[in-house]
């Protein structure tokens, strides 16, 4: 693809693009209708993802005869994969192609396994209307199941590895107005994905619930198909960065010249000739193609932070294939200082993923009746999502700017702030979940003959999902923008991805904890906390408690790091 250089009149978006890779003009292409496009679109899109997911493990359990256990198992992986294919998405956006064609082609894929899956939800279910004492799936049923759910996660990743990148894209960093209103359209991104959740977790549910699996799959396929034309309708608005490479390239270039490096035999050049190697007249590495609406600088000095790094630059290389400029240097130091606020979020995601597996089947244990309305478990969700939908615009444009008055800074709470939040309510959570899950338990224990819903209202497991989601509005959104702005030009796409790998380490994480306190319990209990055909059986609260343990011990260690990072610019701080 070729370079787009800037017109004297300054009218082009240097390093952009349109959509038939054409020089994108500023006041034509980006801007708030550009980003209004992919904030349609993550409607259709988290609302085919979520319909499903929400509602899986009821799927994988009644229908497809799978145990409580390896039900949850199969959805924690299946999540996971999802998420932490956004890094293959955020990594082809910025090496190859743009975000626009990544986000195109993934949604097809996403559309061929929700195909997938409605035929298989229709001719191969082994367990008519959920009956009991049904075997689990195998042979033919089971591969089109799992090939259906993992062309949905090829798809989903590649979608959550582009989407939020190109809207961000959008706006024109260098003014104090467009990092504004970026700062809004991550906010309202969260917002659109709790849209396309309400009516997940509401209608498809029922739908999934009363009319049969095969028409909640048929009304995700339909979103999902929605979405190509609606993103395509904003084709000649967007402005799409053109790709500078595969980051990966620079990222283990620049570890691998520090390493050896370090056992050069060279003499280090004198100060006068690598000041001169260095100048910009004789350097033969040529600049990556950079925006001049982004802040970077092509700095000549390493910072000191990280010095064992600088070896990369300060020394000759070792071989030709390992010179680096330090600019790349630098850029290889943003993303390593950013990877400790990334570890610090997994726990506070494998809290999440208990609301797609035990939640669920706790509140199926439980009325699930409101007056004379019966509410399907897998619509609990609904919960946090309206709290989000009300919250996610009264902090925009009230909490932001009241913020803002106090702090007198652009940002008003600061993206580490607002995840630190986050993490502080995943604890409280936790606490909440387990005190729920003592007062449920206690009534199934004192009434063990009961058929069917035991005396106890499902609006008590409510608690845990509003303080969990909650605790996602604050992670989520801040971690997206902060990945965003910190992440070098070159990078951006790959490191915004990191936020739902997250989401897919805990999910993975989820499991294994699951598998340890088992494999723990039973050795000094004689008996796994979770284990059994039926969750009564299960001491769930032991376990949320553990959670809860891990969820503070996490969140002092969030602080560690926090407290020690500088941001990349003042755009963090304003």
């Amino acid at each position: 693809m070729e370079a787009v250089k800037e017109e004297s009149d300054g009218s082009i978006w240097e390093g952009y693009v349109d959509w038939r890779k054409r020089p994108a003009v500023k006041g034509r292409h980006g801007g708030m209708l550009a980003a209004g496009f992919v904030l349609g679109v993550e409607v259709l899109e988290n609302l085919a993802f979520l319909a499903n997911a929400s509602n899986l493990v009821m799927y994988l359990r009644k229908y497809m005869g799978f145990s409580p256990a390896k039900s949850a198992n199969h959805v924690t992986t299946f999540m996971g994969t999802a998420f932490l294919l956004a890094l293959l998405g955020g990594f082809l956006s910025d090496a190859f192609f743009t975000t626009y064609y990544v986000f195109l082609f993934s949604s097809f894929l996403e559309f061929l396994g929700l195909v997938m899956l409605t035929v298989q939800s229709k001719v191969s279910s082994s367990c008519e209307a959920g009956t009991k004492g049904c075997k689990e799936v195998g042979g033919k049923e089971v591969a089109v199941l799992f090939i259906g759910l993992y062309l949905v996660a090829l798809g989903v990743g590649g979608i959550k590895g582009s989407l939020p990148a190109h809207g961000a894209e959008q706006f024109d960093e260098s003014t104090t107005q467009g990092r504004k209103r970026r700062s809004s359209f991550f906010n309202y991104f969260v917002f659109s994905l709790s849209c396309g959740a309400l009516v997940a977790v509401t209608f498809v549910v029922w739908v999934e619930d009363n009319l049969g699996w095969q028409w909640g799959f048929g009304i995700s396929t339909i979103s999902i198909f929605l979405s190509i034309p609606l993103f395509f309708a904003g084709s000649p608005f967007y402005r799409n960065k053109i790709p500078t490479g595969s980051p990966l390239t620079t990222i283990l270039k620049v570890l691998v010249a520090a390493t050896l490096n370090r056992r050069s035999n060279k003499k280090p050049a004198t100060n006068a000739v690598a000041s001169l190697a260095r100048s910009p007249s004789t350097t033969s590495t040529p600049k990556p193609l950079i925006n001049k609406d982004l802040t970077e600088s092509n700095t000549t000095t390493p910072t000191q932070s990280l010095k064992f790094l600088n070896k990369a630059v300060q020394n000759p290389p070792f071989h030709p294939s390992v010179k680096c400029t330090t600019q790349q240097l630098e850029d290889v130091k943003i993303v390593i200082k950013v990877l400790p606020i990334f570890a610090c979020t997994i726990i506070l995601n494998s809290c999440l993923a208990q609301l797609s597996t035990f939640s669920i089947e706790q509140a199926a244990t439980m009325n699930t009746k409101i007056s004379s309305l019966k509410i399907p478990p897998a619509s609990l969700p609904v919960f946090p999502v309206l709290f989000i939908i009300v919250l996610a615009p009264l902090y925009d444009h009230l909490i932001i700017p009241f913020a803002r008055s106090l702090t007198r800074t652009e940002a008003g709470i600061t993206h580490l702030q607002r995840i630190g939040v986050g993490l502080l309510l995943s604890v409280l959570a936790m606490a909440v979940a387990a005190l729920v899950e003592t007062k449920r338990k206690a009534v199934a224990d004192a009434n063990p003959d009961v058929q069917g819903p035991l005396p106890i209202t499902f609006l008590w497991i409510a608690f845990q999902y509003l303080f969990l989601g909650s605790a996602d509005l604050f992670t989520l959104a801040g971690l997206l923008e902060f990945f965003f702005t910190e992440a070098p030009a070159t990078m951006r796409s790959l490191a915004t991805a990191l936020s739902w790998a997250s989401l897919a380490v805990g999910y993975y994480l989820s499991s294994v904890i699951v598998s340890v306190v088992n494999h723990v319990s039973a050795k000094a209990w004689h008996r796994p906390w979770l284990s059994g055909h039926n969750i009564n059986h299960y001491r769930l609260s032991n376990f949320y408690w553990v959670m809860c343990v891990l969820s503070g011990f996490n969140f002092l260690h969030y602080l560690f790091w926090a407290l020690k990072y500088k941001y990349r610019s003042t755009q963090g701080n304003k």
